[in-house]
Formats: C-alpha cells, structure tokens, sequence
C-alpha cells in the first residue's frame, strides 16, 4: 500500500507520522519544540527549531522501517493556522516565526480597518466588502497574519524592506521541503485578502491588499487545495532516504486536516478538537460570515468545499497549566511534575461531583476569540470557599472548558441552522474518557471518542493526500475514522450543568470591562 509521511506542526512541536491511503497509522514520532513568550502580547518561535525538530521526528520513523521507503508516495504538512514567517530570496526566515497566540498586530490592524462610520470598529464601506469577498474579516486581536505583517511593517522595518515573501507555518514547511514558495486556497485564507466567493476559482483581491497597505509581490503564489506542488529537493529526500520523485502535495492548517481527520466530513456533521486550543466545527454547503459571533465558513482543505471557523484561545493549555504551573512546578518547592502527573489530576477530578463543590473555571488564559473576540479577558478560578480543595479545582478546569465548548456549539448550531446530535471528538483532550463523559453531559450531546483521537492531523493531512494524489473520492473519506466509544449525556447531570453554565456566560458579561481596564493599567501597548 502507497503511505504518505504527514507532518503536523503543533504549537508544542511536530508530530511525523506514516499514514496510509485508507487513513490508518503505520507508526509516528513527535519531538519538542520552545515557545517565546514576552510583553505587548508576544508570541513567537523559531523555524529552525521547527525544523530541526521535524527532521529529528522524520529520521527517527523512518529509521523504524516500518514501510519500504519506496512505498512512501507523498509528504503531507498540516501545522498551527495564522502564523507568519518572513523568509529572504533564498527562503531563509529574517526573525522569529510570529504565531497564531500573538496579538501584538491589533494597534496596526485597528488603524488599517477604522473608518468614520463603523460598526464595531470596522469602517461600513470596508466591512461589506470583506464579508461578502472574503467571508470574514480581520479580527481585531491583533493574531491574523495580516496583522503580524502590518506590526512587522510598522515595528521591524528592516526586515519588512528584506522580505521576499510572508508564509503561513505551513507553507514555510512546504517551501523547505520542495522549494517552492506558494500558499494553497484554503491556508492562505485568514490574510483576508482572497475572494472566496467562487470556491473553484479563488484568488487574491487588490482592492483588499491596497486596502491593507500589503505589498503583492510579498504573496505567495496561490494553488488550489488538495492538490500536487512539486516533489521533494535531492537534499531532503536523500537524508530522509526517500525517492527523489516523492511527491509534496498542499500544505494545510491544523483547523483544515482536523475537520477531514474526525471522519465528520459530510454537510452538518460536527467535530470538536481540545489540543492547545479547541475549536467546534462541521463542513457546510454554503459561504456565510457571523459576525456578531466572530465565526464563518470559509475553504476547506477539501475541493470544493466550505467549513466553519472559530477558535477557543485555550482549551488543553488550560488542564496544561494548571498541572504545570500551579499544582506541579520546578520553583524550588520540590513539586516538580511527575511522569503521571496528568493521571493523577484527572483521577482527583474523578471523584468530585458534578458542579466541582461550587467553583467555576473561565478558561480564557489568552483572551478569546470565538463567540467573542476579546483578546484583554482573563481566566481563573471562580466562587472558591474555603472549604474546597485541590480536587474541586481540578474539575473545575475540565468543567469549565466544557462550559466553553457548549458556548461555542450554541454559536455553531445558531449559524448553521441545525442541531448537531453528536460530535466526533479529537485531539488530546479526547484521550480522557471523563472530559468526554463532561462534554457529553455539559454539551447534552453524545460525544464520539475517534480512535487515535491524538493523531488526528495526521491523519486528514494524509487523507487530504490521498485526495490530490487522486486515489480516494471526497465522498468516502468519511468512513476512515473509526469510533472508539461513545459517550451519552447522564441526565442526572443536566439540570447543575445547565444551572452553572448560565452563570459561566453571566462572568464573562459582568467581567469583560474590568479585565479590559486593567490590560490597559497593567499591560499598556
């Protein structure tokens, strides 16, 4: 059977995998990767770590011989979505890979989207034109990358002047893997400076670009999705031992090959993903834009198709720091973080009931972007007495970011039209049987627990493969996925759910102006 090696780039580093055209998992690697975190809303990391890391993942898998090399048809990369890297001629990165966490754009995008007559800060004119070209429109956070470029233009002139062109994480990949320096229809989309209205025939708008004050030459040529770019470069395929004639086929987000990976590719059928973040989506047959709710339908990764987008800032990342930074850390209290240190959280959890004794978890560590696009809220732990304990909290967090989800699935199904009756549930946050039994009972939705639910990305950029490789059918894909368990709402549950989870909307509304007033005392831009 043909294999595809998948790459996918999350914030935390690299999953390599070897995926076979029917979807299965012949074996993976993951390997690490730092983040650059620092004031005004900073968040970078650094493309030869990024690549240092894939390289070390890839040697390693295909060192384990698992396939004949020579079965190894195509490279497929999916990575973390709305990112930035400014490469030189020679395609080398001048700074800094910007990433989808920094907000430190929303001055400069603010200036560019203004208007004498706005709505929600967007000139009137302006916003018609983006919606009804594009399907959305930038997002005054500040972490589109239109606005990385617009910062870069306005803060780092020197490596404005220098750069060739601006690429997405992924298309970065792509360019180090065949040298060619282009952007496919779907990825290239969160610029906002493509019409997408016609999804067979998408390109870049020079009303939206002359809008932005962009340079055209600084775009990447744009291809259209699910299909062949070129092979690999002789240097890359003789380290990594494959033919010269393997083939690099589109690059993707992670938003993108989730959506394919979940196995819920048909109209309607919803997917949730809990990794760093979290984001709760179906495909659609139709180009709409929410803006009230900061969500649209804009390509999928798929020919032909629409799905919908919106993002949770923090959803893994939330359980990540809790265990990291306030029940085990290295700060000389001798309560480093044991091996099973995530075992030991969730069976403390376990035993508390439903409601967690009373605290309330708002996960909103880095602002938020859907139903509200706030980059100033700020989570913690609500309603706390002293009679509550470590366990309460730590269900608090896996309640809370339910809370969140059933937020955004109440956005979703708004938007859509529909009721979503269940959602196949990938990423990390899908292996603990309790934040699914959670989601299932908070969201009352039965709750599909994919099977590897972790190697989801890998699996839709292999699958996506499959497609522009021309050996599976759109239609089938849905059916690559298998279900491990499903998990049902308790009804014993609902009625303390549903109770808090009216409060849980009621903080943000209470609390929103006071977060923003002190970024601005004690985070001034």
């Amino acid at each position: 059977m043909t294999h595809v090696l998948a790459i996918d780039l999350g914030t935390g580093g690299p999953k390599v995998a070897l995926v076979g055209l029917d979807g299965a998992i012949a074996g993976h690697e993951f390997e690490s990767t730092s983040l650059i975190l620092g004031d005004g809303g900073k968040a970078e990391q650094d493309p030869a770590d990024w690549w240092r890391a894939i390289d070390t993942a890839a040697m390693r898998l295909l060192e384990r011989d698992l396939v004949p090399h020579n079965d190894i048809d195509a490279v497929a990369v999916t990575s973390q979505w709305s990112g930035t890297v400014a490469v030189d001629t020679d395609g080398k990165p001048l700074m800094n890979a910007i990433i989808w966490m920094d907000s430190r754009g929303a001055e400069e995008v603010r200036k560019v989207t203004a208007g004498a007559l706005k709505v929600q800060g967007y000139d009137v004119r302006r916003l018609r034109t983006w919606i009804q070209r594009t399907g959305g429109l930038p997002s005054h956070s500040g972490k589109d990358p239109t606005a990385h470029i617009l910062w870069i233009k306005a803060n780092r002139p020197d490596v404005y002047a220098a750069t060739h062109t601006f690429l997405e994480p992924c298309d970065y990949l792509n360019l180090r893997l065949s040298g060619r320096t282009v952007s496919s229809h779907d990825a290239i989309t969160l610029h906002w400076i493509t019409d997408n209205r016609d999804r067979a025939n998408i390109a870049y708008d020079d009303e939206l670009i002359r809008a932005f004050g962009l340079d055209r030459a600084t775009l990447p040529e744009l291809v259209p999705s699910a299909s062949v770019i070129g092979t690999l470069t002789a240097e890359v395929a003789a380290r990594w031992g494959l033919t010269p004639t393997t083939k690099v086929v589109t690059a993707t987000g992670d938003v993108h090959s989730a959506a394919v990976g979940s196995g819920a590719v048909a109209d309607y059928s919803g997917h949730l993903y809990i990794g760093t973040s979290s984001w709760l989506s179906c495909h659609v047959p139709w180009k709409k834009t929410d803006l009230l709710r900061n969500q649209a339908s804009l390509p999928s990764a798929l020919p032909g198709r629409y799905f919908i987008v919106n993002e949770h800032e923090t959803a893994g990342a939330c359980l990540d720091h809790f265990i990291g930074n306030i029940v085990f850390a290295d700060d000389g209290l001798d309560t480093s973080k044991p091996d099973d240190a995530y075992a030991r959280i969730e069976a403390l959890a376990a035993a508390v009931p439903p409601g967690a004794n009373g605290v309330i978890y708002t996960p909103w560590l880095n602002g938020e972007r859907t139903p509200v696009d706030d980059h100033t809220i700020r989570g913690g732990f609500q309603h706390i007495s002293l009679a509550n304990t470590r366990a309460d909290l730590a269900r608090a967090v896996y309640e809370g970011v339910a809370y969140n989800s059933r937020w955004l699935l109440e956005a979703v199904e708004k938007f859509t039209k529909h009721r979503l009756s269940a959602l196949n549930f990938i990423g990390g946050g899908a292996m603990s049987a309790l934040w699914c039994q959670i989601h299932a009972d908070i969201l009352d939705r039965d709750i599909n627990q994919m099977a590897d639910p972790r190697q989801a990305n890998v699996r839709g950029a292999g699958l996506i493969a499959a497609v522009a490789l021309g050996h599976t059918r759109v239609e089938d894909l849905g059916g690559n996925v298998p279900i491990e368990r499903t998990f049902h709402p308790n009804p014993a549950n609902r009625a303390i759910y549903d109770a808090v989870y009216e409060q849980f909307v009621a903080m943000y509304k209470a609390d929103k102006q006071i977060h923003a007033r002190l970024d601005r005392i004690l985070d001034p831009r």
